[in-house]
């Protein structure tokens, strides 16, 4: 009997190509940036590429493993084929038609402008192309977002067709790839999806314009009752005071007015649903437009935060601050005097400036949690937490930093020039009327009232008892 010889080394090569799954292959109809890229990111995921070109032989660099052929011969080898041309260059497929049947068209297309043509461009290519499953996707997706994978924000592919299997398969096509997606229904909903791209920061346009507005608003306000007033009543001109002087008062007061948005329907929600005793009933549209761009208006607060951090941080630097300091000094030394340290103005400066660096590191860390990479990282009660808790912490303290700040001025009658109160009483407003109504949602009745409703427990209606009697 012979003993069997174990080898001395064990091979890693494969067994033969016989025993290897056979990949798919998908065609791409253009060879631009866009079709370069997929066909990269689909030869990566391990399917095989075939490229149509109406120039085979000059078409470009290509990703290594990829195939390249005319249109005709590109389209009878796949099943698949991914349209990555411009609308107006639609005309050869019509030719290409009875080789398409049948198929699966994705139609990656976008247009530069809303309402260009009077159909949506997967509609005409399907009425080219009739015997063909055409499926509008991954147009929402740049090169760019393809080359880096779904770790950016552009992960969702949306698609929309007439033909359930056709979507499947451009449906596990977007899983391989890492990207989620979400199904719009038929292939009516092709301009709303060619539509997501041509928006311009669409989440962020009402809190801009809030932003803008309040911004606009504070400064003419400013402007009128600080340096306009000024000239008038004493003939100085203290217009300089516009670059650094006023924008630091713009500043913060937008800054305190945009946070305090951020919790203000909150507190209305919150109301509203002690009213109606129950969460089943949905809020008006105006708020729940308001609540979901709760995190844009906390970015937007947190940026004039920052500015008003970096213009308080030049302030020793100024020319008219180190002009008037020398003059105090020079002016005291001529009459010999020395001016008497004051002690509650030290306490008022000091705390003034401490409570300010504590809200601005709230602000910070607020900021921060609402980065994808942080949040994703929290649990739900964690982020609930560090957004609500720390959140109204932020918005006591800069409120009260603010109050420092007036501290005893609106107690002179010199603060209201042209019988205006100053900017920062009128930004103390709202955030002072948020932070009461919710510390009258913290008692403990309101509290519990509140708690039993967002879990579950409804407010009986007394007619709903008098029918119920009536019907037994």
């Amino acid at each position: 009997m012979s003993k069997e010889v174990k080898p001395e080394s064990v091979s890693l090569c494969p067994l033969g190509m016989a025993a290897a799954p056979k990949q798919e292959l998908l065609c791409i109809f253009g060879t631009g940036d866009l079709g370069r890229t997929l066909g990269q990111c689909l030869l990566q995921t391990g399917y095989r590429v075939v490229y149509g070109s109406r120039r085979p032989h000059s078409c470009g660099p290509l990703p290594q493993g990829a195939q390249v052929m005319s249109h005709e011969a590109a389209a009878q080898s796949a099943s698949l084929v991914f349209v990555c041309i411009h609308r107006h260059n639609y005309g050869f497929l019509e030719t290409l038609a009875p080789g398409l049947k049948g198929k699966v068209l994705v139609d990656v297309s976008n247009n530069l402008r809303k309402d260009l043509y009077p159909e949506a461009n997967a509609e005409y290519l399907q009425s080219l192309i009739p015997g063909a499953h055409v499926v509008k996707a991954f147009n929402t997706l740049s090169a760019w977002a393809l080359q880096n994978g779904p770790s950016d924000a552009n992960r969702q592919v949306y698609l929309c067709g007439n033909n359930a299997e056709a979507k499947q398969a451009v449906s596990e096509i977007a899983s391989k790839l890492s990207f989620s997606v979400l199904d719009r229904g038929s292939l009516s909903a092709a301009r709303q999806l060619e539509d997501f791209p041509l928006q311009l920061f669409p989440e962020w346009r009402l809190p801009l314009r809030l932003a803008v507005g309040l911004t606009a608003f504070f400064f003419f306000y400013l402007l009128i009752r600080d340096i306009i007033s000024a000239y008038v009543e004493e003939g100085k001109d203290i217009s300089f005071r516009i670059m650094v002087s006023l924008a630091n008062k713009v500043f913060p007061i937008v800054s305190l007015i945009m946070l305090t948005l951020c919790y203000l329907p909150g507190v209305m929600a919150a109301f509203i649903q002690l009213y109606r005793g129950t969460k089943y009933k949905r809020f008006p549209d105006w708020l729940d437009r308001w609540m979901l761009c709760r995190k844009q208006l906390g970015l937007l607060a947190l940026g004039f935060a920052s500015l008003h951090v970096l213009y308080t941080l030049i302030i020793p630097i100024r020319y008219y601050v180190r002009f008037r300091l020398s003059a105090a000094t020079i002016s005291e030394i001529r009459e010999n005097r020395t001016s008497k340290f004051d002690t509650t103005m030290a306490w008022r400066t000091d705390s003034y400036y401490s409570v300010g660096v504590l809200g601005f590191g709230l602000y910070l860390l607020l900021g921060i949690t609402s980065l994808p990479s942080v949040s994703n990282a929290l649990s739900w009660r964690e982020f609930s937490f560090i957004q609500s808790k720390l959140g109204y912490l932020t918005l006591f303290i800069c409120t009260f930093h603010t109050y420092l700040y007036g501290w005893d001025k609106f107690l002179r009658v010199s603060s209201y020039k042209w019988y205006t109160p100053p900017g920062y009483m009128l930004c103390l407003v709202l955030p002072s009327v948020v932070l009461v109504l919710k510390m009258l949602l913290l008692l403990p009745c309101v509290d519990r009232s509140l708690t039993r409703i967002r879990q579950g427990w409804e407010k009986t209606d007394p007619g709903d008892d008098v029918k119920r009697s009536l019907l037994t």
